[in-house]
């Protein structure tokens, strides 16, 4: 999972600012108050955020002679690349919908085959890693969720329905679990489908929580027998 560098970061701030075909690499490192910076440094930073997406570079003679900054990676709305989605890595979905895709939560992209997460277009998609074995026994698409895998969770569906599977807000925490409503007695169930013993979460109906996405495909880790 790429995480994002502080030379990067100040890269993608500048390109929001301005044009930075116009700047020479020496030219950035001072811009972004790095002077006396390596201009092979900067080079690599930029070669890295065009792998994850962030950037289009053409280069002629060595030189990166046009940069187009790309702001609607931030908002979710993702490109498709022949069969590959490259589906935004969050590294922390604690926060409300409106601020989920902010820079600052971003971790990389996972390029995945649209095949895996049988959608034809990544729009409103992003990839969550778990963290546990809290829902180890909770089958997407044929896929259990074992601990480190990627889920992949649509950001658009935030009106589950029961047994819906959700990345759920509960005191600024991100949880994975299944939605359950029990209208009888007022209150949402947050059940862990686990072979282990984990207690649910049970929730008022006023209480201040969000649902950040209703889960729909699960990307495994790499097997260590493979």
């Amino acid at each position: 999972m790429d995480r994002i560098h502080i030379i990067q970061e100040k890269l993608l701030d500048l390109a929001k600012k301005q044009d930075l075909s116009d700047l020479s690499l020496r030219q950035m490192a001072q811009e972004i108050g790095m002077r006396g910076e390596s201009p092979q440094k900067i080079k690599h930073h930029l070669l890295q955020l065009q792998k994850k997406g962030f950037l289009s570079l053409s280069k002629i003679k060595g030189i990166v002679q046009k940069v187009n900054y790309e702001p609607t990676w931030a908002k979710g709305l993702l490109k498709k690349a022949q069969s590959l989605f490259s589906i935004p890595i969050i590294g922390t979905a604690n926060c409300g919908p409106a601020t989920i895709f902010a820079e600052q939560n971003f971790q990389g992209f996972l390029k995945v085959s649209s095949k895996l997460v049988g959608r034809s277009k990544p729009t409103g998609l992003y990839a969550f890693k778990t963290d546990g074995f809290s829902m180890n026994r909770a089958n997407v698409n044929g896929k259990v969720i074992g601990d480190g895998d990627f889920v992949i969770i649509d950001s658009n569906d935030r009106s589950p329905s029961n047994n819906d599977i959700v990345l759920a807000i509960i005191d600024n925490k991100a949880t994975i679990k299944r939605y359950l409503e029990d209208r009888k007695n007022n209150q949402v169930v947050l059940k862990a489908d686990s072979s282990f013993d984990y207690e649910p979460i049970y929730i008022h109906t006023d209480d201040e929580f969000f649902i950040n996405g209703k889960v729909v495909g699960v990307i495994k880790r790499v097997s260590k027998n493979i």
